[in-house]
Order: structure tokens, then C-alpha cells, then sequence
């Protein structure tokens, strides 16, 4: 949508006013900044036509012309082997410090260039296009500068959408991981967001397109399982080594499995938590169980991934008889 040129709405401002007694200008009810940042109901802001032929031109570089195609390839000018050091360092020592998951992504594939969908949109979620191996990709990931990168009702709209349309038209996908739960408060809860988050668990379950995952920090409970877990078909998962595959954080789980002991002031909260953390806050009891298919370095997150994707591209895909499944809408 073109900002001060495009708008849609279901009726006008007329009719909102004598319907509703709200008073509403076309910008504030359907103008192109209300879709693209409050509804989610547009992908892409434009600020001139010009531009906006511009993104449109980007995005078929990445899609094909129909399903029935094979995604756009390019030729593979970024070296598959080419480490990404910085990737070593850009996870915070503070569990609770935010970075910017756009800057992994960035370090990770082809030549740097991540073309993002809905960015001013449920932010805790990125979703985008890029390249890795000169391949089309789709890339989905939680973004700890914004909620933490938990999930909420937008985020889990945002993110199964977007997982559709990649599994569509044959576009691989890659996911990576920082979620430390599904939002929790009664606003969630009463939208439905069991419901909401179904939907984006159901995406990744009946997508037969290749899927890869990283898990970088924090993969909690039930959030951990929605993000393109092994538990839902997913062909390659990796965690790097500051991973944390857990049902919830060191601090909520000594909470439940010590309360008593906690009550009866028997037992040290900071003693129980460091433990908790040494023992089970790591991706290598996550790794024993088959969860993972290995823990690697960050820097080597690239050609991991790339070498995955070579395989997976070989993968027979099966598709139920029947038209399509029953998604939780």
C-alpha cells in the first residue's frame, strides 16, 4: 500500500460516524500506516508508487510465477563456507538482554540481504525473504528486542501466514529460535491465543517444503515445540551452545519444583536456580534425546545450514489426498 494513496476498510468514515459516533478520517480508519501497523492486514508500506514497484519487483526474486514452478534461483556468489564470526559474540551473558535477530539473519545468508515482510507488524516475529546458496528461502524468526520475542495472537497470525505462503510456492524455510513463551495475560487468553498459536504449529506441521532450525537462546515449553521443532517434522534443527531447551526458565521451574522447600525456607532460591541452569538450561540433554541434530558454533551456522538445504532439496514430499487439512482458524 502507498501511504497517502491507498486505503481499504469494509465501510467508510461516513458510516463508521453514523453507525458508531466514532469520528474517523480515511487515513486513521484504512489508510496504508493503519494496515500495515495495526491490523496487519497489508505487507508492505510504500511511501510513493514508485517505491512501492520497487518492492514488488524485489519480492519476485524470491517467488515463482506460480505453484507450479520452482522458486527463482541465482547464482551463488557468497561463499557457502564463509563464517560469521561475530555470530560468536552477539548473544548478551544477561539471559534477559535483548539483540537484534535481523543481525543474525544478516550474518547468515547469501551476501546479506533479508528482504522482511510485515515489518511494522507484531514485531516480535520477523518474517522475510533472502537467499541462502543462491536458493530462495523464507525466513522465520523471534526477535528478542521486542517482548522478548514471545508469541502472542499477532506474532502467531503474522508467522503462519507467511509459512502458507512459502509452503505454496515451494520456498524453502528457515527458522531461528529465541522464545522464551507464548505471551501470557487474560488480554491473550480471552483472544484465543491457544487457538491463535495452533494455527502457526499447524503451518509448520503441514509445510513439505525443507525446514531447517536454529535454535540460538531461549526455546520454552510449548512456544519451543510451535517454532519448527523436531516434534513437528522438521528436517534439521541445530542449537548453538548459549541454547536453552527447556519446558520453562530456571526461575519459574525451581518456583513449582521447590515451593515447599522454598516456603519452609530449607533451601537457597539463587543455589537452586544456578543448578537448575547448569543442569538443564543447555541443548545437550535437548541433543541426547534426539531433539536436535547437533549443537554447533555460531560462526559455522551458514554452511550448516546450506549443507542441510543441499539435502533437503532431495527430500520426496508427500501430501495427504485430501484437498486440505481442517486448520485452526
Amino acid at each position: 500500500m502507498v501511504h497517502g494513496v491507498g486505503y481499504m476498510f469494509i465501510t467508510g468514515p461516513e458510516v463508521v460516524r453514523v453507525t458508531t459516533g466514532e469520528d474517523v478520517t480515511f487515513d486513521s480508519l484504512g489508510g496504508a500506516e493503519v494496515h500495515n501497523v495495526r491490523s496487519g492486514v497489508a505487507h508492505f508500506l510504500a511511501e510513493s508508487e514508485e517505491e512501492c514497484f520497487t518492492q514488488v519487483r524485489k519480492l519476485f526474486k524470491y517467488i515463482p510465477q506460480s505453484c507450479e514452478e520452482a522458486p527463482p534461483v541465482v547464482d551463488a556468489t557468497d561463499d557457502a563456507e564463509r563464517a560469521a564470526p561475530g555470530l560468536a559474540t552477539i548473544i548478551p551473558d544477561n539471559p534477559k538482554e535483548p539483540y537484534d535477530i535481523k543481525e543474525v539473519i544478516g550474518m547468515v545468508v547469501d551476501h546479506g540481504e533479508f528482504f522482511e515482510v510485515q515489518p511494522f507488524f507484531a514485531m516480535n516475529l520477523v518474517v522475510g525473504f533472502a537467499h541462502l546458496d543462491g536458493k530462495p528461502v523464507g525466513v522465520v524468526a523471534n526477535q528478542p528486542k521486542v517482548m522478548a520475542g514471545a508469541l502472542d495472537i499477532n506474532a502467531s497470525d503474522k508467522g503462519a501466514r507467511f509459512v502458507r505462503f512459502c509452503d505454496a510456492f515451494n520456498i524453502p524455510l528457515v527458522t531461528f529460535v529465541d522464545v522464551p513463551g507464548f505471551l501470557p495475560g487474560t488480554a491473550q487468553e480471552y483472544g484465543g491465543i491457544i487457538r491463535h498459536g495452533a494455527k502457526l504449529l499447524y503451518a509448520f506441521s503441514e509445510a513439505t517444503v525443507p525446514k531447517l532450525t536454529v535454535i540460538t537462546r531461549k526455546a520454552y515449553g510449548g512456544a519451543y515445540c510451535v517454532m519448527c521443532s523436531k516434534h513437528i517434522r522438521a528436517d534439521f534443527n541445530v542449537a548453538w551452545p548459549t541454547a536453552e531447551i527447556a519446558v520453562m526458565g530456571p526461575e519459574g521451574a525451581v518456583n513449582i519444583l521447590f515451593r515447599r522447600e522454598l516456603a519452609a525456607g530449607t533451601a537457597q532460591r539463587s543455589e537452586l536456580v544456578s543448578d537448575y541452569t547448569e543442569r538443564f538450561a543447555n541443548p545437550y540433554i535437548a541433543a541426547e534425546r534426539g531433539y536436535i541434530d547437533d549443537v554447533i558454533e555460531p560462526g559455522r551456522t551458514r554452511a550448516e545450514l546450506i549443507r542441510a538445504l543441499r539435502i533437503a532439496m532431495r527430500k520426496e514430499r508427500r501430501r495427504s489426498p485430501r484437498w486440505h487439512g481442517n486448520i485452526p482458524l
